[in-house]
């Protein structure tokens, strides 16, 4: 609808003489799709950790690539946090990944405690 809108006042003003205003408009609009289209591959961002039986699997949807990972419930740690601005970090053996960009910094220890929590089975 604002392109319309932007396109009509352009349309308009290039009949009565100003032919500079519809290249300006198509730069305009250029310029708000490719905004959208930035938008819409952060628009669907997200983490999720699920415990699935004898393991905790980690989805982190980053425009439009989704990683998993999948740590054994057993062995997984969830690293304690030094300040409220540090992601979550959770390592298995060799495995290692940060969690809680998507959740506010005072709330990523209670996040943390309830994982920790989640993963000992209480």
């Amino acid at each position: 609808m604002l392109s319309a809108v932007s396109f009509a006042v352009a349309i308009f003003f290039w009949f009565q003489g100003a032919v500079l205003v519809l290249p300006f408009a198509v730069i305009e609009v250029l310029v708000l799709a490719i905004s959208f289209v930035v938008y819409a591959r952060h628009a669907t961002d997200g983490e999720s950790a699920i415990l699935d039986g004898d393991w905790l699997v980690v989805q982190v949807e980053t425009a439009g690539k989704l990683e998993k990972m999948r740590f054994p419930r057993a062995s997984v740690r969830v690293e304690p946090l030094e300040d409220k601005s540090n992601l979550i970090e959770l390592t298995a053996s060799d495995m290692r990944l940060c969690f809680g960009r998507h959740v506010r910094a005072e709330w990523r220890p209670l996040v943390a405690q309830e994982m920790r929590l989640a993963l000992r089975g209480m």
